[in-house]
């Protein structure tokens, strides 16, 4: 369900408009494998934008709800590194979670990503609301999920996985690759 109060509170370019379209209309593969699994309400229940500007900025996606977005992130973003710390600083700044997935774990693994996100706590349904969104006016307060059993997390908020074969899904088939999130 759309939460139209926190969406509209959000910091918007209206001159970024035309970009947002072009990237919706580009249809990034990983991203298009991605956004199946979420419009639509598929992903439990929550609503989610495709290309939302929020502030001088597009994410990838957004839900209102959870107060999240979602970027995946592929080898354009490997000399980045500044501009993605910048552009998180500025949407955790909001009250927003961040979750960074790498674009090669969407195309060679989907079905890891999607249960990664079922299980991230910023989708959790006793997920407490960030209190530094501009519509609650508070501090911003960063939400730190625990690496998945086996993985391994740094200091950067980037997530190792475990040795080959050592960790596998709850389901026990496939062995995850490396996610990164920041928060």
């Amino acid at each position: 369900m759309r939460h139209t109060q926190r969406y509209q509170a959000l910091p918007y370019n209206p001159k970024l408009k035309e970009r947002a379209k072009e990237l919706r209309r580009a249809g990034n593969l990983s991203e298009v494998l991605l956004w199946n699994q979420l419009k639509r309400g598929q992903f439990k229940g929550l609503d989610f934008d495709r290309q939302k500007i929020i502030g001088n900025f597009i994410v990838d996606f957004y839900c209102a709800e959870k107060h999240t977005v979602l970027e995946v992130d592929g080898s354009s973003h490997d000399d980045k590194a500044d501009y993605d710390a910048e552009r998180d600083a500025y949407l955790s700044g909001l009250g927003l979670n961040v979750i960074r997935i790498r674009d090669k774990d969407v195309k060679q693994n989907l079905a890891a990503v999607t249960a990664f996100l079922l299980h991230h706590p910023a989708f959790e349904d006793n997920h407490p609301t960030p209190s530094g969104h501009p519509s609650t006016g508070g501090e911003s307060r960063q939400h730190h999920s625990p690496p998945m059993e086996g993985w391994t997390a740094k200091l950067d908020g980037v997530v190792l996985p475990p040795l080959e074969g050592a960790a596998k899904l709850d389901r026990g088939s496939q062995t995850l690759s490396p996610i990164t999130k920041r928060f």
